[in-house]
């Protein structure tokens, strides 16, 4: 099953009617071949003095202030356009990451309790000892950062070698994994592996890989009923290394995106706040903006837009 050119029509005209200029910016540089001066002009508006970011970049907690969960948010989409090392934004990003980091434990705080004081999400919402539930998410992402955006052996990136530490070791000594945590290790890797290739990776890339096999969700029938880790959660792209031996879930999965995609060329999330119902229904659209881009890399990795163009 392919998308029809007229399904992707209809995808590029709702997220330029509907969506926050960052996404917008997004699309266009992702599937446009525009610059990516757009998306660096309205991610910066999320940043704060500190060099952190907050104000609901990450739609389902609204806190202005500065928080890791937030400005991993926006590190992903810094690295996504290939941000420079020597932008101003990316410098005081990392300044922030350095002071809020818990050295000894190697985790950034995931939620903080400025979020109970704004819209949010139930999972968003502080209490003592909510970081038993997030444990490495996003830190281990957040710790390539500073191997990927600072010179070898700087201050920085010494920091983050000891910080990556710790997360491998909870990596390996982990049975059983979120999926979002997996995630942030897949990425880890992908960092870490431009610049070390020794067979501590090579272990830790079998570690993620079982613990995705354990993760994913192989009940197709169960797939439309609620928030689920799908295939294409992980293996993002046909050189995954799983890929060969989920090449048909995954190829279920692609279906099934198409399958889902709605008359207005969006999907819906599923997922619900329980609360905010005002606010709720702003972030679930912004969400589906969020979806949309990255259904659409996937798609774009796995060729099934080859035959398309001027999206």
């Amino acid at each position: 099953m392919k998308l029809t050119k007229q399904s992707i029509g209809k995808s590029s005209a709702w997220i330029k009617r509907n969506v926050r200029p960052l996404e917008a910016a997004r699309w266009r540089y992702l599937f446009e071949d525009e610059p990516r001066h757009d998306v660096l002009h309205y991610l910066s508006a999320f940043q704060n003095e500190d060099g952190g970011f907050g104000h609901g970049i990450e739609p389902d907690f609204w806190t202005p202030d500065s928080s890791p969960m937030a400005t991993w948010a926006a590190g992903k989409i810094l690295m996504e356009i290939g941000a420079r090392s020597d932008e101003a934004i990316v410098q005081s990003m990392l300044a922030y990451l350095s002071k809020t980091c818990n050295e000894s434990t190697g985790i950034w705080s995931s939620v903080l309790p400025e979020n109970n004081q704004h819209p949010h999400a139930p999972w968003w919402h502080w209490k003592e000892g909510v970081q038993d539930n997030w444990m490495f998410n996003p830190s281990a992402e957040l710790a390539g950062f500073f191997i990927h955006w600072s010179p070898d052996n700087s201050e920085t990136a010494q920091l983050g070698w000891k910080l990556i530490d710790k997360a491998m070791d909870h990596l390996m000594s982990s049975d059983q994994m979120d999926s979002h945590e997996i995630n942030n290790y897949q990425q880890l890797l992908k960092i870490i592996a431009m610049y070390n290739d020794d067979h501590l990776l090579r272990d830790a890339s079998d570690k993620i890989n079982t613990l995705i096999e354990k993760c994913v969700d192989r009940d197709v029938s169960a797939w439309s009923t609620g928030y689920k880790p799908l295939p294409l959660d992980f293996i993002d792209s046909p050189e995954h290394p799983l890929y060969e031996d989920m090449s048909d879930l995954v190829e279920q999965n692609l279906n099934f995106y198409i399958e889902q995609l709605s008359e207005e060329g969006t999907w819906d999330i599923p997922w619900q706040w329980g609360s905010y119902p005002e606010e709720f229904a702003v972030a679930r659209r912004n969400w589906k903006g969020i979806m949309l881009i990255d259904r659409y890399k996937i798609f774009k990795s796995f060729g099934l837009l080859d035959d398309i163009e001027n999206l």
